[in-house]
């Protein structure tokens, strides 16, 4: 019975970011699926965000494809490849976007609440999905680049790839990756000075890689002569590098989020599934990154 001063009123119930009701002691982003049927219901998270995403970078990569093969070749309308690109671009940022404002935007309203290990399980294995879906992008590209090396090789056009730049970026992107994992590693261990530091240090050496392709850029394109144009090797070159670039921005972005989170304590042992999925990304662009030094970088040089 209440007293009438209302000091002794039960609360009402807290509401995710789809209106529906979230159990006391729960952010939305721990509390299983956002499209729960009211409280108590111990439903796991399934985000489309994702899926979304990765639709729409297969359509924007898809369509350069085809307009590409409709320029080279006229088997196609190259307008029909622009179409499916901006299509599949506006896919990939409302994906991207939505993405972000679940995982990152809507839990920091409500940031005191315990994660539930299953939410956590879900929204990593979902980003595995993702980046699962991201291979074949990227695998797409590949086996673009395989049949360039089909023909004579080497092409004219192929400037000197392995030097002193592409050697310290790779040492930065690799720092970076360790940088990250270390920061987790200091937040389950609730040491918040290392956790902020680490992961500002991330900030700072995605930002300086992401400075070093531009420089890289400019070298080749006012130095060397070696554009987007310069034959088949030109754009299978710059549409991985620049595709790696694409994700690497991204990751800059998904990190500055958790250092402007983690200024304001919205992590803790209990509370990093936004660090572990963004770490999860970040590690995932480091050995893609691995993996084009090897095969565009040195292998074009034998």
């Amino acid at each position: 019975m209440g007293t009438g001063d209302g000091s002794d009123r039960t609360p009402p119930p807290r509401a995710d970011g789809s209106g529906h009701h979230v159990p006391e002691g729960q952010a939305p982003e721990e509390y299983g699926d956002h499209r729960g049927h009211g409280d108590g219901d111990d439903h796991e998270h399934r985000s489309r965000w994702p899926l979304i995403a990765a639709a729409g970078a297969a359509g924007l990569y898809a369509g350069v494809a085809i307009a590409v093969l409709g320029t080279e070749t006229g088997l196609v309308p190259p307008l029909v490849g622009v179409a499916l690109a901006v299509l599949g671009a506006g896919l990939l940022l409302s994906g991207v976007g939505g993405w972000l404002r679940e995982a990152f935007l809507v839990p920091a309203r409500d940031h005191d609440a315990t994660a539930s290990p299953e939410s956590r399980e879900s929204y990593v294995s979902t980003t595995v999905l993702f980046l699962a879906t991201d291979v074949s992008t990227f695998g797409a590209l590949f086996v673009y680049y395989a049949f360039v090396r089909v023909g004579a090789w080497p092409p004219a056009e192929l400037p000197p790839l392995v030097g002193s730049l592409v050697a310290v970026n790779t040492a930065i992107l690799l720092a970076s990756s360790v940088t990250v994992h270390y920061a987790h590693a200091a937040l389950e261990a609730e040491n918040r000075r290392r956790f902020l530091g680490l992961l500002g240090t991330t900030l700072v050496l995605g930002l300086v890689f992401l400075a070093g392709q531009a420089y890289e850029y400019y070298e080749f394109v006012a130095v060397e002569g070696f554009s987007l144009d310069s034959g088949a090797f030109g754009t299978a070159f710059y549409g991985l590098t620049g595709l790696h670039g694409f994700h690497v921005a991204l990751g800059v972005g998904a990190i500055g989020v958790l250092c402007w989170r983690a200024l304001r304590g919205h992590y803790g042992p209990d509370r990093d599934t936004s660090v572990a999925t963004v770490s999860l990304y970040w590690h995932f662009v480091d050995l893609v990154w691995l993996v084009l030094v090897a095969v565009l970088y040195v292998g074009a040089s034998v």
